[in-house]
């Protein structure tokens, strides 16, 4: 056993840098908009999804069947943490971007691990274009849509 690790430990370690990096300009805008989830959940769901998905790599000895596995449970797990995200309260639903933003940054976090940059970095870009770019035009139709309910009297 090496002290420092060989090359796989390493390449390991850049890729949970990554993930981390990825997901850290999601979390970073989350948290600026006042939200409760955002800088450390966003980059720690993210790199422990490359963790995990890691741990279950071909390279590594396991089986594609394992890592398999392991990928099923990482998605349930987010589902379940994002679930907690999403909240109703007065006829209205609240959260559901969050708990999509935490399941696209679990998929962040796999597809680095799997040497996926490209599609990690698309991912990341994505979620963050939706959650920053497309929130006043979600503001606007949010407004239409109440406007309408008052003028039906409802």
């Amino acid at each position: 056993m090496q002290i420092l690790g060989d090359w796989n430990d390493w390449h390991s370690l850049l890729r949970l840098f990554v993930a981390y990096m990825l997901a850290l300009p999601v979390g970073w805008y989350r948290e600026t908009e006042a939200h409760t989830i955002g800088v450390r959940t966003f980059p720690l769901v993210a790199m422990a999804s490359c963790g995990y998905v890691l741990l279950g790599s071909p390279a590594y000895h396991n089986t594609i069947d394992a890592q398999s596995r392991i990928i099923q449970g990482l998605v349930a797990g987010i589902g379940f943490i994002g679930g907690g995200a999403i909240l109703r309260a007065k006829g209205d639903v609240h959260g559901t971007a969050t708990a999509a933003s935490i399941w696209n940054t679990g998929v962040i976090g796999a597809a680095v691990a799997e040497d996926r940059y490209m599609l990690a970095l698309m991912l990341s870009a994505l979620n963050l274009f939706a959650l920053r770019v497309l929130l006043p035009w979600k503001m606007k139709l949010d407004a239409r849509k109440r406007e309408h309910l008052r003028e039906k009297g409802l």
